[in-house]
């Protein structure tokens, strides 16, 4: 309505075509900008260029010839916070686009109901996957510990363990086929790895299980990491 003023701030943020990810992206370069440690002179160019409303002053100051260091130094600042402003708008939608529930560590479970839950009730776009183990068999201490190091990696899958003689089902859990590794969706088991470790050396890591479970397309995407400019530019550093 024409009696409503709207502030400059107001404006920018109802953008939502290109205007308003030009000004998105003013706003993140100026606000990137490290003051303390970029030089006066630098900050005042940044200040300038970032500016969509020059005052007079300034757009005469901006028309005059810019010198090489000057273009130099906005176009190495330019790609610097291109690198940083992408990587917070992939991490942005990537939060958009996970959905279902997030999970921390392997979780214990002492009973078969307990089991049974855990396939049952949890949410359908969950993966879980559940190591059955005994104490006393070769090879389950070193899953139970490359499941800890997967589920760091993967917080989107639920990695559970339980005792062979606590499901319930002992008779079929015997040593022999231990340790056992049973992946499940929506209540619906997708594999069924008995004595797991026979695909595996002496010495095996969590990459080794990663690598097999890949291998059966059983593990989603990754949690987001970092652009490969970034990790080229810390290795630079």
């Amino acid at each position: 309505m024409s009696g409503t003023a709207i502030d400059d701030d107001d404006q920018q943020a109802i953008h939502t075509g290109p205007k308003g990810v030009i000004n998105d992206w003013r706003k993140f370069k100026l606000e990137s900008v490290d003051h303390e440690s970029t030089p006066q002179q630098k900050r005042e160019l940044l200040r300038q260029m970032s500016n969509p409303k020059p005052t007079e002053d300034t757009r005469e100051r901006l028309y005059r010839k810019m010198s090489v260091q000057e273009y130099e130094l906005i176009q190495e600042e330019d790609e610097r916070c291109l690198r940083k402003y992408r990587k917070q708008c992939m991490q942005e939608m990537h939060e958009r686009l996970s959905f279902g529930p997030k999970f921390d560590g392997v979780f214990e479970l002492e009973s078969g109901e307990a089991f049974l839950d855990v396939i049952e009730k949890e949410h359908r776009l969950t993966l879980v996957v559940v190591h059955i183990y005994a104490d006393d068999v070769k090879g389950c201490e070193e899953l139970n510990s490359c499941l800890t190091c997967l589920a760091a990696e993967y917080p989107n899958v639920k990695f559970c363990r339980i005792r062979a003689a606590d499901t319930g089902a002992g008779e079929r859990f015997s040593d022999d086929v231990l340790p056992a590794l049973l992946v499940y969706k929506a209540g619906e088991i997708l594999g069924n790895f008995l004595c797991i470790t026979k695909h595996f050396n002496e010495e095996f890591f969590a990459t080794d299980v990663e690598a097999f479970l890949n291998e059966y397309g059983l593990l989603p995407e990754k949690e987001f990491a970092a652009c490969p400019d970034d990790e080229e530019e810390a290795n630079v550093e």
